[in-house]
């Protein structure tokens, strides 16, 4: 296995300082985030979402890709894949997404999935999703970079199966799938080892995160409810997903997505890679 981050977890990072943060750490490579970059929120405190400082921005040159790929080469780290924030549909933006990741010579990069929200039927979304997955293969013939789905809740991919039902029939060398069992937390629990059998050669990248069942007192909301917490203490059973990884023959990127804020950038990537490497 190897091992990366994510760098939506390190909102407080300049590109540069994660660079020296993950390779101090001993990490293996980096997953950077990659989307437009609003400046009315940059002078908002750093956040996941908001003012997130260790981001790629969409509208950068190649001479700055090149030269942030450089550094990252330097630092003895690879660049496994692009985390794009698109939407279903947009294959303008899923064509910069490759093109940037042929300049940093990632593989892959994250595409979108259609959100179900109640307001349009199972099926129409499905179709959605399909049509623009046509789309992402012929890109993906075109840059040879390939586009991967993630499970995640409030999608029509919250599970393996569904995921799977939504890339099927696709050319995995194009399409994949990020196995993501934090998510599943949330939403899509199913047996990781079945999930994993049937996703067969879609299996592409995965996340490493974890979350927990909490009581809310809020009246407005549902009594419990899923939020984060560290990688080695929520539902998602790690050393068992480890175990199945095993099982089926994955030995790629393990890439960590830790929202659970139990500690400084720094503490959370010595605490992740050295727990995780203890279940390996």
């Amino acid at each position: 296995m190897k091992y990366s981050v994510f760098t939506v977890m390190l909102p407080e990072l300049s590109p540069q300082e994660a660079i020296h943060e993950l390779k101090k750490a001993g990490y293996d490579g980096v997953e950077w985030r990659v989307t437009a970059i609003d400046p009315a929120k940059q002078e908002e405190p750093p956040s996941f979402w908001g003012n997130n400082r260790c981001t790629v921005d969409t509208q950068s040159s190649e001479e700055d890709i090149l030269s942030l790929k450089a550094e990252t080469e330097l630092a003895g780290l690879e660049i496994p894949a692009l985390a794009c924030y698109l939407q279903c549909g947009d294959v303008e933006g899923t064509a910069r997404g490759m093109q940037i990741a042929q300049w940093f010579g990632a593989s892959a990069i994250r595409v979108g999935v259609p959100m179900y929200n109640r307001s349009k039927r199972y099926q129409e979304l499905l179709e959605e999703g399909r049509s623009y997955l046509e789309e992402v293969q012929k890109l993906s013939r075109q840059y040879g970079v390939q586009g991967w789905i993630e499970i995640h809740m409030n999608n029509i991919a919250s599970s393996a199966s569904l995921a799977h039902r939504l890339v099927e029939g696709f050319d995995p060398e194009h399409i994949g799938v990020i196995y993501d069992p934090g998510n599943m937390v949330y939403e899509g629990y199913e047996q990781y080892r079945m999930g994993l059998e049937l996703l067969g050669p879609y299996l592409a990248h995965v996340h490493v995160k974890n979350a927990h069942w909490v009581r809310t007192n809020d009246p407005n909301r549902h009594i419990w409810q899923a939020d984060s917490c560290p990688v080695s203490e929520g539902v998602a059973n790690w050393k068992q997903i480890v175990d199945d990884l095993k099982t089926v023959g994955y030995d790629r990127w393990l890439s960590f997505e830790d929202f659970s804020r139990s500690g400084t950038g720094e503490e959370l990537l010595a605490r992740n890679l050295q727990y995780m490497k203890s279940l390996v």
